[in-house]
């Protein structure tokens, strides 16, 4: 059975709360302190009843800099023989915090720079979309420390059967199989796959997920919990000194780990106590199942649109693919008609799952024209009907976006006729 944890949580500033804590007690600490973004964090919770909030703003890097440097040297004087330490930050600080780290426990304590990946929504800043942050990993000791490898399945590319064989250097320090005397290749035994690397895919946390607080710059607790496992056994200390809204001392408790926890803020300190009570985990289909596992578009229909510039749609019943052109300012998704069904329900599929998206037009590609009917009520408003699919669409599309162009249009009443018979659309033979 594993043994009760205890979680320490103190509201105040860490530099002086940490005077308190014994010299050399703590197995691992985690920092994450403001980011020097020059903003004023604020997010409401999913039921918009509460705003929480931090300050992030600083008179210069300099003023910046001295606030971590002191705070960090307290958690070196805390920190264990065999400790470690993980600090994490974005572009804002990342070289303040490397020099930091270097001077206080030494670039020989340094073990890693770690990229914790995401992928979150776009926005419409010009450069590169941030999908990144930056966890420094050092140890006090850069030869005695706790550190528990971490096996992960090998990359789909690799020939795991040339794995299980053992290699060598030839006379041309050339990396070759090994054979026995007998020609055979030598057997190198089981794997476990391939040990954890520095770059971490994890998800970022959702608006939606279960675990989300409400908090500003909250962390996923899969991402604690590698770090925890990764460098602590259970009935370890690990301190957070800039505690937030309580995810490691969360991801503590649940592995079995003793904690303490720091914050300033009492809308933090009151987060965390309310989820130490009730620990709440979000699971993550990523992780176990894999990027691909979210993949699931009818490649059979997408087939149909090649020639098109479109993006799939995944885990949507009604929509196969939207075309990234839009049409004023509205997008413009299509759908492939499935054997087995009307023209008539395939319409009112891509109607019905396109009605949220302010769509003023949307393309059925038919694959069958036995159950055809002519353009009026049975067709939902706004659906337009073709069969050779680039082709058609290109030439509806010029239509729509030449305002001079005398099609008969009704778009502000959600339907759309071309002046083009019904029955003569790229080749198709509609009655």
């Amino acid at each position: 059975m594993r043994p009760e944890v205890m979680v320490d949580l103190h509201q105040g500033d860490c530099l002086s709360v940490l005077e308190s804590v014994v010299p050399g007690s703590i197995d691992l600490a985690y920092i994450d302190p403001p980011f020097l973004t020059q903003k004023v964090h604020r997010l409401y919770t999913r039921d918009r009843t509460r705003e929480f909030s931090f300050n992030d703003l600083w008179t210069s890097r300099n003023d910046y800099a001295e606030f971590l440097y002191h705070r960090l040297r307290q958690v070196y004087r805390v920190l264990s023989r065999t400790g470690s330490i993980f600090l994490h930050c974005d572009h804002n600080a990342t070289h303040i915090a490397r020099v930091l780290l270097d001077e206080i426990l030494g670039p020989q304590s340094f073990r890693s720079e770690i990229i914790w990946y995401y992928r979150r929504w776009s926005n419409s800043r010009r450069g590169l979309v941030p999908a990144h942050q930056t966890i420094y990993y050092y140890t006090k000791s850069d030869s005695e420390y706790t550190f528990n490898t971490i096996w992960e399945d090998y990359s789909p590319s690799t020939n795991v059967d040339q794995i299980l064989q053992r290699r060598a250097r030839d006379g041309y320090n050339k990396v070759v199989y090994q054979r026995d005397e007998d020609g055979n290749t030598v057997p190198n035994g089981g794997k476990k796959g391939v040990r954890l690397g520095d770059v971490w895919d994890i998800p970022y946390l959702n608006p939606k997920a279960r675990e989300r607080t409400g908090y500003p710059t909250q962390k996923p607790l899969l991402l604690l919990e590698r770090v925890i496992r990764l460098t602590t056994n259970e009935g370890d200390w690990v301190l957070d000194p800039f505690c937030g809204s309580g995810t490691a001392l969360v991801a503590s408790k649940l592995l079995g780990r003793n904690a303490i926890g720091i914050d300033i803020s009492a809308d933090a300190v009151e987060i965390t106590r309310h989820r130490l009570q009730i620990p709440v985990k979000s699971g993550s289909k990523l992780l176990n199942q894999g990027r691909g596992s979210y993949r699931n578009a009818d490649e059979d229909a997408l087939s149909l649109l090649r020639g098109l510039d479109y993006s799939p749609v995944h885990r949507n019943g009604g929509i196969d693919a939207i075309l990234k052109e839009d049409l004023r300012g509205t997008p413009i998704p299509i759908r492939v008609q499935r054997e087995g069904e009307t023209i008539v329900e395939a319409a009112h599929k891509l109607h019905h799952a396109s009605n949220d998206k302010g769509a003023l037009v949307m393309f059925l590609v038919a694959i069958s024209q036995q159950d055809y009917l002519p353009l009026g009520d049975d067709l939902p408003p706004g659906v337009i009907v073709i069969s050779a699919p680039v082709s058609s669409i290109r030439k509806h599309l010029d239509v729509l976006q030449n305002p001079s162009h005398q099609a008969a249009i009704a778009l502000d009443a959600g339907a759309y006729a071309p002046t083009a018979a019904a029955g003569d659309v790229d080749g198709a033979s509609f009655p």
